[in-house]
């Protein structure tokens, strides 16, 4: 199974929620881009993979194209980690993590795609099995610091069958706002997105205390500061969560051997795709630490977190908006949880109008 073509889509698809204006890394969302990694075989198999993403697409993009498509022709697409291992080393001068490892982890999950299809068995059957059918979601919100918008979309969450709500808040008033809005019936999670010292997260994660937060995500400033996240882990009153901005089992090493997390939250479109998210989930398992991959995706980035979680009891992330044109059907989640794909690779294909109406040109 020799690989004959790689490359990469660029696609912006409208996307609307209920808030104000919002979106992430310092720009207003009116899309969500998505980075398609593309791999076809000489015997025109094709497997789709997702490399992140969002405003640092044009970089991701620039690293696959031209540091890693080029390497790939003739490569076996079946032996998915030597080819991975041989990459990551013939590239690591330019760089171990960020744009260069996103690209390798869309390419990993795409190598997936077509080993799935190959063998004509979904990607849940090839990395051990599946303990359910359907994986519930939380709803996971955008900023929006309004503190009544935000009642107002945990509350509509929670009638639509989600159990579970995610802010990106960074105040009390949003928080306790949160809580009023959907009652005690869900649980509540804060995500801060690493703005704080040790010292300000400590008086923070007690300012949220009396809403009964299931986890404070990312409250550390820089996110591998994870001798900080530790020292708050042992005087916080809410478990600590982290890991969507390491790459690699090796960062999540340290993480875990630092005692930093309760929960570790590798990112499938960046850590290195499904093989190192499977590394992570054993390792947490040998450390007694939860696993709660971040998976604000609508491509194939999503389904590979589903195939991996449905292993698991947790839940997925799903970025509570709304797409005008989603590349899958399974969006939005049926009474808060997703059907697990039962198709060869990861189970669906992408709608290729989809990818025709919305392709970034150039």
């Amino acid at each position: 199974m020799k690989i004959a073509k790689a490359e990469s889509i660029w696609i912006r698809t409208p996307v609307s929620h209920d808030g104000p204006p919002s979106g992430f890394g310092g720009t207003i969302w009116k899309d969500v881009s998505t980075l398609l990694i593309r791999i076809e075989t000489q015997e025109g198999l094709v497997g789709w993979g997702e490399a992140f993403g969002h405003n640092a697409i044009p970089a991701t993009k620039a690293a696959f194209d031209h540091q890693i498509a080029p390497l790939l022709i003739g490569r076996d697409a079946g032996a998915i980690s030597p080819l991975m291992t041989e990459l990551q080393k013939v590239c690591h001068t330019f760089g171990r993590y960020g744009q260069t490892m996103f690209a390798f982890s869309g390419l990993d999950t795409a190598l997936w795609d077509l080993a799935g299809k190959a063998a004509g068995l979904p990607l849940y059957r090839l990395i051990g099995g599946a303990a359910r059918t359907h994986v519930p979601a939380y709803a996971s919100l955008l900023r929006y610091g309004d503190p009544q918008v935000v009642a107002d979309l945990c509350a509509k969450a929670v009638s639509q069958g989600y159990s579970a709500v995610k802010l990106h808040e960074r105040t009390a008033a949003a928080v306790t706002a949160a809580r009023d809005g959907g009652g005690d019936v869900f649980d509540l999670m804060v995500d801060v997105n690493c703005p704080w010292t040790v010292a300000e997260a400590e008086q923070m994660a007690w300012a949220f205390e009396p809403n009964d937060l299931f986890w404070l995500e990312e409250p550390v400033w820089p996110p591998e500061n994870f001798n900080g996240l530790a020292e708050l882990r042992g005087n916080a009153p809410m478990p600590i969560a982290a890991g969507e901005n390491a790459s690699t089992i090796w960062e999540f090493a340290q993480m875990l051997r630092t005692g930093a997390v309760d929960f570790a939250q590798p990112s499938v479109a960046k850590v290195g795709g499904v093989t190192e998210m499977m590394k992570i989930l054993r390792l947490c398992e040998s450390h007694n630490v939860g696993f709660a991959p971040h998976s604000p995706y609508y491509g194939p980035g999503f389904l590979a977190t589903l195939h991996v979680v449905a292993q698991t009891d947790n839940p997925i992330e799903h970025l509570y908006c709304r797409l005008d044109a989603p590349l899958y059907d399974v969006f939005p989640p049926k009474d808060g949880a997703f059907q697990l794909p039962t198709g060869p690779g990861l189970g669906l294909e992408p709608n290729p109008d989809v990818i025709r109406d919305y392709q970034v040109k150039g």
